[in-house]
């Protein structure tokens, strides 16, 4: 029998080894993702960016292995981060050499993440630093970097990732064309004769980017541009709207700012006053199913700002608004780092449902909005009257959203015999916001003179969400196409139903407990008060019997609470024991079979 025993123990190692040779040797390129979000499968974009490689590429991953010891989570979630570089190296086949760092303290490897500049962070009293980031080089000495893979960003990690490989391989500046009917950049005041700085998100984009001011909309100044920037546009010919759609139709991104009532369009002194403040650019966004409602401002009291009212006192402008993270999508990498957005007399998008095109609002008012007249504004003095007579619709407007997808040219052909004509594509990329305010500096950001400088202090992240827009719509078609991913850890759902219910249970008896301890000492008290003699508590055989009854009551309750706790932990521990089985034994057995299966499948069509 012992015999026995001994032969089927040595037979299940050797399956065992053999079934470990098989996937190793046979299976290891392999995969089958069945994750929910398909965490281990790359995206099409992100397949596209790395196919489009020309020279190899290093890529250093830098991980405290033995500093992160007592930090399992990090370590979890550091393991998903190789394992996902590991698809991006199988996928390269050969054009993405990557490494594994563990940065020791006071080691050449430590000293080398430092230089890369990725950020550390200290996890001990002793001064050690752990580094948990992504250094990439090319060729030409150019460097790019993740500083620190932050857990809760987990859901753009192949987005940061292809960032990183896109910036490596492009690296010249992206060249940004900007044109205006507002003065956004540096000019001469007319009157004082005094240099006027550009706004503060044009020195933004100077810094990031090749800017280049455009004065006419025309085919050959949007030829070699990766993004058009439009900034309430109005007045625009037949053949500048003709100009600006086939850039679109071509492939060329489109951000445009737009504005039922752009505050700071003024007058040119001498010149004779505009007969609208509005942006005018409906005619070519309307066929691609977005249009900006004429004359209308959005409303919004969940969201109103204080201002000073006529009489001093603040009251809340239904026309000057905060958009807080809750009205912002957080499934967008334009959007999930922002925390607030001030916005003034804002317009909202009449979304049409029957375009061919994909929309994904961006920025949404709250439920509790309704729209006002332009004429309210035009000589509004006190902002407290536009209360009066306001009114919710009770439905939440689109502010600003992304437009991709299939879509047509809004022309039937071309304005002349001599021009290019594109009439539809397959996947246009533009990006719309209703409001031009957003990017003056008075509403975001506070620019003072320090020793002849500017220095701008914010306190809104509308110059932040300008950066991530124009950055990321000005990036490949391939980069924009990547989409937020689901998340690898997962929350054990049932597991926290069972320990709910059961601790539900466990606190309404704990409560039961101390409603009958207070009940019990209250009864105790009345019987000791009517006992005392002489200073002595003498006890009587009622009073004996109800202490022992409380005692017997208390046994008994606390019995319970441990039979719910045992009751606990045992549904816990079967599940557990159901889960382990799955994962260890039968899920890899299932796999195995099917990629057996597989192979044998394509080795039999070879054969034919």
């Amino acid at each position: 029998m012992k015999f026995n025993t001994s032969i089927n123990i040595l037979v299940i190692i050797l399956a065992f080894l053999l079934f470990s040779l098989v996937n190793n040797f046979f299976l290891g390129s392999a995969r089958i993702d069945l994750t929910e979000s398909k965490l281990y499968s790359l995206s099409t974009g992100t397949r596209e960016i790395v196919e489009e490689l020309d020279e190899p590429i290093n890529l250093y991953f830098f991980f405290s292995q033995k500093l992160s010891r007592d930090l399992p989570a990090l370590r979890t979630y550091a393991q998903r981060v190789k394992e996902l570089l590991e698809e991006y190296d199988m996928l390269a086949e050969g054009k993405i050499r990557l490494s594994y760092i563990d940065p020791e303290p006071f080691s050449e490897r430590e000293d080398q993440a430092a230089q890369f500049g990725l950020q550390s962070i200290p996890i001990n009293q002793a001064g050690d630093e752990l580094y948990f980031g992504l250094a990439g080089t090319n060729s030409l000495d150019g460097q790019e970097i993740i500083p620190f893979f932050q857990p809760d960003k987990e859901e753009f990690l192949e987005y940061e990732i292809s960032k990183l490989i896109y910036n490596l391989t492009n690296i010249d500046k992206t060249v940004i064309g900007v044109y205006s009917d507002l003065p956004v950049q540096s000019s001469v005041d007319p009157q004082t004769f005094q240099p006027v700085p550009a706004w503060i998100f044009m020195q933004q984009l100077e810094e990031l980017f090749d800017v280049q001011l455009i004065d006419e909309l025309s085919s050959e100044a949007l030829t070699d541009l990766d993004l058009l920037l439009l900034v309430h546009p109005k007045g625009l010919s037949e053949e500048e709207l003709y100009s600006v759609d086939q850039h679109v139709i071509s492939g060329g991104k489109l951000l445009a700012f737009v504005d039922p009532y752009a505050e700071l369009d003024q007058p040119i002194p001498g010149a004779p006053p505009s007969p609208t403040r509005g942006s005018e650019i409906n005619a070519i966004t309307s066929k691609w199913g977005m249009t900006l409602r004429d004359q209308k401002i959005l409303g919004d009291p969940e969201i109103a700002l204080l201002v000073g009212g006529s009489d001093g006192r603040p009251v809340r402008h239904l026309g000057i608004l905060g958009f807080s993270r809750e009205y912002l999508a957080q499934e967008s990498v334009v959007t999930t780092s922002i925390e607030n957005v001030n916005m003034s007399t804002v317009g909202v998008f009449d979304i049409d449902a029957s375009a061919k095109t994909e929309i994904e609002p961006l920025i949404e008012s709250s439920t509790s909005s309704g729209l006002l007249d332009v004429y309210q504004f035009q000589y509004l003095t006190d902002p407290e009257s536009l209360q009066k007579g306001f009114s919710s619709t009770g439905e939440s407007f689109v502010v600003g959203a992304r437009i991709s997808g299939p879509a047509t040219s809004s022309f039937s052909g071309p304005l002349d015999i001599e021009q290019n004509y594109i009439a539809e594509t397959d996947n246009i990329q533009v990006m719309l916001v209703a409001d031009t305010d957003i990017l003056a500096d008075r509403l975001w950001v506070q620019v003072q003179t320090f020793f002849g400088q500017q220095i701008a202090s914010a306190f809104a992240d509308n110059g932040s969400l300008i950066t991530n827009t124009v950055e990321n719509l000005s990036g490949s078609s391939s980069l924009i196409d990547i989409r937020a991913r689901g998340q690898f850890s997962r929350p054990f759902e049932v597991v926290d139903r069972l320990r709910r219910g059961a601790e539900a249970s466990y606190l309404q008896s704990a409560d039961n407990l101390q409603a009958e301890l207070a009940e019990t000492e209250q009864r105790l008290s009345e019987l000791e008060s009517g006992a005392e003699e002489d200073g002595l508590i003498r006890l009587s055989d009622e009073q004996t019997a109800a202490i022992q009854s409380f005692q017997e009551e208390k046994l008994r309750i606390r019995k319970e609470l441990r039979d719910v706790r045992h009751r606990l932990d045992k549904d816990i521990e079967d599940l557990g024991g159901w889960l382990k089985l799955l994962n260890i034994l039968i899920m890899p057995a299932l796999l195995t079979g099917l990629l057996l299966l597989v192979s044998v499948l394509r080795v039999r069509e070879k054969a034919r």
